[in-house]
């Protein structure tokens, strides 16, 4: 699946000349898919423009945008508290802890650019945003980042 994702992306970047944040959060995704998404966006972000920060937050759940407020601010999150290891990542696993119907959880494992292994916990629910998003997966949650080891 995450390769598939990975293609789909990069024939839309390479073959529109656009970037990752021009992918809109869409009811054809599913849950597992957008923390792909998400992660390998904040694994390639550009200091320069945010792209890949700005595309993760394209996919914040509206109930969650509450609390992290506008891009700007969610900007300072990532970058300035201890989810700044999702940028410039090496590698992610995923593990399916939960899901029914509206919610899913997931378990993040990260290894970091600071050669340390995290994990955290991303939850997803559905959410209707516009047309192409009636019933889509969006992020609600992601635990802050537990640091379990040593890479070698």
């Amino acid at each position: 699946m995450k390769y598939l994702l990975m293609l789909t992306l990069s024939l839309f970047i390479f073959n529109n000349n656009k970037t990752l944040s021009d992918v809109m959060p869409n009811d054809i995704f599913s849950a597992i898919e957008v923390i792909e998404l998400q992660m390998t966006s904040l694994q390639t972000n550009s200091g320069i423009n945010n792209a890949g920060i700005y595309q993760c937050w394209l996919f914040a759940h509206p109930e969650n945008k509450k609390y992290t407020g506008p891009f700007s601010n969610f900007t300072r999150m990532i970058t300035n508290t201890s989810y700044k290891i999702l940028l410039n990542s090496l590698k992610f696993q995923t593990k399916l802890l939960s899901k029914d119907k509206k919610n899913v959880k997931y378990s993040v494992i990260v290894d970091a650019y600071d050669n340390k292994r995290y994990i955290l916990n991303w939850s997803l629910e559905k959410a209707k945003v516009n047309k192409n998003c009636k019933n889509c997966w969006m992020t609600s949650a992601v635990t802050q980042p537990q640091f379990i080891g040593q890479l070698n």
